[in-house]
């Protein structure tokens, strides 16, 4: 249920109200903007009297929500979240670009790809240190060690870091991580996700394989409801029967998320394509569909890489798009990060 305010409503009206909410057992998520108060209303609020609510002196309108999830519900929160993570902006107008190998291998590799893609103009780099592959025979990546180097790379570089979680057991190896990456295999792994809604750090959700909209959003609901409203939604692609490609990435997903949802959306263009050579192109329409911002794997020796070294672009690849992105950007109107300026419109 949303409940809308009054402007300026009576506070000791307001407050009996909240009280009387609060005793049926009802959470209030509040969201204040300019001009307008909203209340969202999270638990069984199935018992309320919506008449009775509406006919409040301190309340302007009042509406039942139908989705099952409701602290994602763009109806909750009209305006696009924005989530912070140091200088970089996730959402509101900006373009992110996260960017780094699929997996850390050594202190030389990661720390000089770290500084290549940060000249390039990546806000954030990631890299995995805990790997879920399918085969038990592949490299299952370095773990912890594997992030003591991620958080060197980020002493050289300056750059916040982004990597994969597995298990709510690796979590005491993840106080120097900036964002959490939950991977499409866990994106239903409940238990780790109600784990990761106790913190307030960001969270990355990725679409599962074969997951639906809702499924997405009811993922993020479970982050959400344990208190963690900085949730990242992205699309990575999903497994359809085309075989040319490792997935086929799902562009409706981006306007369709940012229409049910007030949360970021990325799209992993790397992991849809699994082929360098379309890592651009889809790279350019998930920006021109609205998205928020891009996960792309770059490696400076892909034919030797440990892991997905067909899908990562070179450096001076990756070089070349983000100046593209970034003239795309400025061309669609998109907001400069904070302390970047502008990016000029091509003349003509």
């Amino acid at each position: 249920m949303i409940v809308i305010l009054k402007k300026d409503p009576d506070q000791q009206q307001l407050q009996h109200f909240r009280q009387w909410l609060e005793a049926r057992n009802v959470s209030i998520h509040p969201t204040v903007g300019l001009n307008q108060t909203i209340w969202g209303l999270v638990g069984d609020t199935s018992h309320l009297d919506i008449n009775l609510i509406a006919a409040l002196d301190v309340v302007d309108d009042v509406k039942r929500v139908q989705e099952p999830y409701k602290n994602a519900n763009r109806k909750f929160h009209p305006a696009d979240t924005v989530i912070r993570v140091g200088d970089v902006e996730i959402g509101g107008g900006t373009v992110t670009l996260i960017a780094g190998p699929c997996s850390v291998e050594n202190e030389e590799q990661i720390c000089q790809v770290a500084l290549q893609v940060k000249a390039a103009g990546a806000h954030m780099l990631r890299g995995g240190a805990f790997k879920p592959r399918t085969s038990p025979y592949s490299f299952q990546g370095l773990r912890a060690e594997g992030i003591r180097l991620l958080s060197l790379a980020k002493q050289v570089s300056g750059l916040p870091i982004v990597t994969e979680i597995m298990d709510a057991s690796q979590l005491d190896c993840f106080d120097d991580v900036d964002v959490i990456q939950v991977g499409a295999r866990n994106m239903q792994n409940f238990e780790l996700l109600k784990v990761l809604g106790e913190l307030r750090k960001p969270i990355l959700l990725k679409r599962g394989l074969s997951a639906t909209y809702e499924e997405l959003l009811m993922s993020a609901e479970y982050i959400m409801a344990g208190g963690n409203e900085n949730v990242i939604l992205c699309e990575r692609g999903i497994r359809t029967y085309e075989t040319y490609t490792r997935n086929t990435l799902d562009i409706t997903a981006i306007p369709v998320l940012k229409q049910l949802s007030h949360l970021p959306v990325l799209v992993d263009p790397s992991h849809a394509a699994g082929r360098y050579k379309l890592v651009p192109p889809l790279a350019r329409a998930a920006i021109a569909a609205g998205a928020d911002g891009l996960l792309i794997e770059v490696h400076n020796d892909p034919e030797h890489a440990l892991s997905d070294g067909p899908q990562s672009l070179r450096p001076e690849a990756f070089d070349r798009l983000a100046g593209e992105l970034r003239g795309m950007a400025g061309l669609l109107g998109r907001k400069p990060q904070p302390g970047e300026a502008a990016e000029a419109p091509a003349a003509g």
